[in-house]
C-alpha cells in the first residue's frame, strides 16, 4: 500500500503499452495498472499502479506486486489488468519464462524455425483486499495449464458465473485462438474445460493464407442496448489493429461474428 507521497504526472507524460484502468466507486479513484521491470529497489518484475481523480493528472507508479523469489515464472509480466469482484480486487497477469513446454504440449503443424520458441507462458490471477494491494497469488503456478501457452487474460461475469477469457498463443497453435473457461467462485482456479470462441483467421482484415494468425488482448463490453462486444488485437493488412467481434447470442458462449471494419488501425495495442 502507499506509504509516502508519489510524484504527479500528466496523462501526456504517461507511457504505457496495453494500459488498463479500473474506476473504483468506493474510493472515487481511477487505478491505472502497469508492468514494472526490475530496478528502483525491485529485484524482480512486478506490477505498479497510477491513481487519479480526473483521468488527467496521475500519481505513481506505486508498486503493488513483486514476483516472489521462488515463483514459477521470473520473466517479464505482460498486460496487467485489475478487476473488482465480490468485494475484492484481482490482478490478471501474463507471466513469462524461458522454460520449455512439457512434453505433453502440442506443437502446430507447419511450425517455422523463425517463430518464437515454445516456452511456459501462462495467465494467472492474484487477489488483494484493496486496489493498492498487496496482491498475492493463489498458488505457485498459472491458472492455465503448464503445457498451454496463454496470455492476456480478462474477467467476464455472466449470470453470476465468472469466466477467464484469454488468448491461446499463435506460437503454439499457428492459428491463435480466443478461449474462455469457467472460474471458481473466488477466482482461485479454473472450474471447467476451456472452449474456443474464435480463431485469429476468422477476422476479415487478416491476410488469407499467411503462416500464422495472432490473437491478443481480449476485452468484453456490454453496450447500452445490451449487445455483447469483444475488442481484440491482431496483425493484418494495416499492421497491428484493434478489431471488434459481436456475440450473436449476447452471451460469452457466442457464436462470435467479426465486424467488417477495424476499430483502430494505427498500431494501438490492446483495446
Amino acid at each position: 500500500m502507499i506509504t509516502e507521497a508519489t510524484p504527479s504526472v500528466s496523462l501526456a507524460d504517461v507511457r504505457i503499452r496495453d494500459p488498463f484502468i479500473l474506476p473504483d466507486p468506493d474510493t472515487q479513484t481511477y487505478y491505472l495498472v502497469t508492468a514494472l521491470a526490475p530496478g528502483e529497489g525491485r529485484a524482480r518484475p512486478g506490477v505498479g499502479v497510477y491513481t487519479s481523480k480526473d483521468l488527467a493528472t496521475w500519481e505513481g507508479p506505486t508498486p503493488i506486486f513483486e514476483t516472489p523469489a521462488d515463483f514459477w515464472a521470473q520473466g517479464p509480466i505482460w498486460a496487467p489488468e485489475m478487476h473488482r469482484y465480490e468485494g475484492k480486487y484481482y490482478l490478471f497477469l501474463t507471466f513469462n519464462t524461458e522454460l520449455p513446454l512439457p512434453e505433453s504440449a502440442v506443437e502446430p503443424e507447419g511450425r517455422q524455425p523463425a517463430w518464437p520458441p515454445l516456452v511456459q507462458r501462462g495467465t494467472q490471477i492474484l487477489v488483494g483486499d484493496t486496489p493498492l494491494g498487496p496482491f498475492r497469488p493463489f498458488a505457485n503456478h498459472a491458472h492455465t495449464p503448464a503445457d498451454v501457452m496463454t496470455l492476456d487474460g480478462t474477467l467476464w461475469v455472466e449470470d453470476g458465473i465468472p469466466y477467464l477469457v484469454y488468448c491461446h498463443e499463435w506460437v503454439q497453435l499457428g492459428d491463435g485462438a480466443v478461449e474462455a473457461v469457467r472460474l471458481a467462485p473466488d477466482l482461485s482456479a479454473v472450474a471447467g474445460e476451456p472452449v474456443t470462441l474464435f480463431r485469429g483467421s476468422n477476422a476479415p482484415w487478416v491476410r488469407p493464407g499467411q503462416p500464422h494468425y495472432v490473437t491478443d488482448g481480449p476485452f468484453l463490453y456490454r453496450t447500452k442496448t445490451g449487445k455483447l462486444l469483444m475488442l481484440w488485437s491482431t496483425f493484418g493488412w494495416f499492421g497491428y489493429m484493434t478489431l471488434i467481434a459481436a456475440s450473436e447470442s449476447g452471451s460469452v458462449h457466442g457464436p462470435w461474428v467479426q465486424q467488417g471494419r477495424p476499430l483502430f488501425m494505427q498500431d494501438g495495442g490492446h483495446g
